[in-house]
């Protein structure tokens, strides 16, 4: 008497008979890691320009969060150096929370930063994927 095991994943649930669902993964690329047969389209029909475009506003989405982070995370840690400085009961607090939100805007830039080459990383392969190659001589 062999039974079937039932794998339980949290997200891909399926029924016996059916097919298994299918994960893109990031980038579009099928579970086995490349794309599908024809190396002119991504995943789902997309073509790779498309697969580019999608990259990039990605990146173009994330480096404006962490513009936003990095701008409330400012603003909250001059919030509490004036409190540090109205509240001198409490003042020690008030420091440990603006060096806290002084270094969670130091990190929200860094991941702007971040993403800001990514995104350019991702206009930069579309660019030589289509012949739009441009030669960096000085850099």
């Amino acid at each position: 008497m062999a039974e079937e095991k039932h794998h339980h994943h949290l997200f891909h649930h399926h029924k016996d008979g059916e097919e298994k669902p299918v994960d893109a993964g990031y980038g579009g690329q099928n579970p086995s890691g490349g794309y599908g047969e024809n190396p002119e389209s991504g995943y789902g029909g997309q073509s790779l320009e498309e697969d580019y475009k999608k990259e990039e506003k990605h990146h173009k989405h994330l480096e404006h969060l962490g513009e936003l982070g990095a701008a409330a995370a400012g603003v909250y840690a001059v919030h509490e150096k004036h409190k540090a400085e109205k509240d001198p009961e409490h003042a020690h607090k008030h420091k440990i929370e603006e060096e806290i939100a002084a270094a969670a805007a130091v990190g929200s830039g860094g991941l702007a930063f971040h993403e800001h080459h990514e995104k350019k990383e991702a206009k930069e392969a579309d660019e030589e994927a289509h012949g739009k190659k441009h030669h960096h001589l000085f850099g």
